[in-house]
């Protein structure tokens, strides 16, 4: 059996990145878990520092069910260098050369106007990108078939 995994963003501004990523990947705000009613709820038995509330992090997952869920929480220190591990956004892979990096950069440009911002193309290949703080994510084509 193969392991599950979930991915775990830092940031500053978790409500921020929680809506890019939600556009990014089609992603939903994943429910609190049995049998809290809300994230708050749910928080709230951890006893957190005074200065912390449930905007300063955000949980969310695939409607599907079949990627990994993403944390995204606040951290207090800054981004300091390139991310060792980055996602990777897939567009469908069929067609032509031309016709897959049309797509690539049409995801490219949805993606800007959500608030990222492209930091680098690898012409025909992939364009590496970054969200709205910094961490950096490639878009390129999927396999074809």
């Amino acid at each position: 059996m193969a392991a599950r995994i979930d991915l775990t963003l830092d940031c500053v501004d978790a409500q921020l990145l929680a809506r890019f990523w939600k556009t990014a990947l089609g992603y939903v705000d994943e429910p609190p878990p049995p049998p809290f009613a809300t994230r708050e709820e749910w928080l709230a038995q951890f006893d957190l520092p005074e200065d912390e509330s449930a905007d300063d992090g955000a949980w969310l997952c695939d409607p599907d069910g079949t990627g990994p869920r993403l944390s995204i929480l606040k951290v207090p220190e800054p981004k300091t260098a390139k991310n060792r591990l980055h996602i990777d956004i897939r567009v469908p892979g069929h067609g032509g050369p031309e016709e897959r990096w049309a797509r690539i950069r049409a995801e490219a440009g949805r993606l800007v106007a959500a608030g990222g911002r492209v930091l680098q193309e690898f012409d025909g290949h992939h364009i590496v990108m970054a969200d709205p703080e910094g961490n950096e994510f490639c878009v390129a084509a999927a396999s074809p078939g």
